[in-house]
This record gives C-alpha cells, structure tokens and sequence, in this order.
C-alpha cells in the first residue's frame, strides 16, 4: 500500500476499521487465479498475534475449496467521500487547490483457515447477527427463526477464518490541509449528509494535535 507518512492510520483508527459493523473483500491467489468475494466478518481480538476476521461464504462459492496459496487478504473500506477545492479556505487566497477523495482503508493480511462445521459456523453467525442488530431497537436474534430452518440455512454455508499476520492501514483524512482548510471539509462533508466522513476528519484532526 502507498503510505505517506502522514496518512498512515494509527491504533485506534485500525481497531475503528476492525471493529464497526461492515463487510470486507476477501481476495485469495489460488491455482484458478484471483478469487475474490465481499464478506461481513467480526474480528476476534483473542486469536493469535494479532486476532483474527471471522466471516462465512455460501458453500457453491469456490473460492473457500480452493485452497490460497500463501498469504490471503481481506480489504476493510471505512468512509469514503470526494472532497471539492471550493471548500477550502485557501482557494480564496491563492487558488492552488485541487479536488482529492478522502478514506480509511485497512489491507489485513493472514492465514485462511476454513471451518466446515455447522457449530462454529452457528456460532460466527449468532456473533455477527449480534455486531449488526445491536444498533436496532428490537434486535433480531437468529432464535427468532424456525430451528429447522436455520439449521438448513447454516448447510448451505462455510465458516472462514483469516487468522491476521499483518496489517497496512491508511487514514486520508485532510491531515495535510490547515486548519481552516479542514474545518471548512468537515463543514461541507456535513452539509452534504456525510456526516462519517465528517466525523473521521475531526477524528484525524484531533489526533494529531
């Protein structure tokens, strides 16, 4: 990953990146080629080094029966915005200013390990269902549903587990702007109903005072 020093994302933006509810790319060389499939996953800090990304692929996806050759790699999207020259405070000044596109981005490297048993698999389920309603004000639970139908459901899927070696983690976020450059992204991120985008600026800013 191309990491400037000053976009590189530091320990609370990585675990912001592990931790929030989302899906992730999974992309694993194999004897086929480049397989790659978007996942939901839950991170598990208790495995390993350094934790590992716990997610599960429909069984008639091939890409958990081909075996990765070497490290596999899940690729984690935070907020993503286009950020105009026009909000910059020294577009006035001097007009040297063009558009960027701001993100957060972590590139989690790792041993792929399939699971193909209906109880770890039942339990990744239970956890990720449980990440994912817990903002909900009546939270589905996967008992909610007929036994037998969910055992049915937890068939036709297979548990992966990418067990993490390393990370590359990159937080463009304004950091090289000033000051008045940034509060006038964060005031047209907001306008515009980003508000995580926003939200991840202020962050970026107050770290690195």
């Amino acid at each position: 990953m191309y990491m400037p020093a000053h976009f590189a994302a530091g320990p609370e933006a990585i675990r912001s990146l592990l931790t929030r509810p989302g899906a992730a790319n999974l992309v694993t060389m194999t004897s086929q080629g480049l397989l790659a499939t978007l996942l939901p996953f839950a991170y598990d800090p208790s495995v390993g080094e350094h934790g590992a990304l716990h997610a599960h692929v429909a069984r008639n996806n091939t890409q958990w029966s081909e075996p990765a050759i070497g490290e596999s790699l899940m690729i984690i999207q935070g907020a993503d915005a286009y950020i105009s020259p026009s909000w910059y405070a020294s577009k006035a000044e001097h007009g040297r200013v063009v558009p960027t596109w701001n993100y957060s981005t972590a590139h989690v490297y790792g041993t792929l390990v399939v699971h193909d048993d209906p109880e770890w698999v039942a339990g990744q389920v239970r956890r990720l269902t449980g990440i994912n309603e817990a903002a909900f004000d009546h939270p589905w639970s996967v008992e909610d549903a007929p036994e037998r139908y969910v055992e049915g459901q937890l068939r036709a899927i297979v548990g992966l587990e990418l067990v993490i070696t390393r990370i590359e983690a990159k937080a463009k976020l304004s950091q090289n702007r000033p000051d008045a450059d940034i509060e006038g992204v964060v005031a047209g991120l907001s306008a515009r109903g980003l508000v995580e985008s926003a939200a991840d600026v202020e962050r970026a800013r107050a770290d690195g005072d």
